[in-house]
């Protein structure tokens, strides 16, 4: 904790970077599930928070980037490409925050 009773993880909130990709499997390095896993998803809102369009484009790069990586490691299984860009483009747009009372309220008087 500092001085002012607050701890230092609520002071500067980082997000778990245990969590990334392994490239180029695009597999999480820790559970090994397909990336972005759970906890990364919610590592990389976290870090993003505010600031959505950045988080789509860091992701597009990403998906970019995994379709090139799977597809030279194996041309005849790199999957459905739609399926790849739902896995990474596809849960911030459903995880989309709801708009406060204050900006639905605006949001009608214009």
């Amino acid at each position: 904790m500092s001085g002012d009773g607050v701890s230092a993880a609520e002071v500067d909130p980082k997000p778990p970077s245990e969590h990334l990709p392994l490239r180029p499997l695009w597999l999480c390095r820790v559970c090994g599930q397909p990336w972005p896993c759970g906890r990364a998803k919610l590592a990389l809102l976290t870090s993003y928070q505010g600031s959505r369009l950045n988080l789509l484009l860091y992701l597009a790069g990403c998906l970019h980037e995994a379709i090139d990586d799977l597809h030279r490691l194996n041309p005849s299984t790199t999957g459905d490409v739609r399926k790849l860009f739902d896995r990474f483009l596809g849960w911030p747009v459903r995880h989309r925050r709801h708009p406060s009372t204050a900006e639905s309220q605006e949001a009608e008087e214009t």
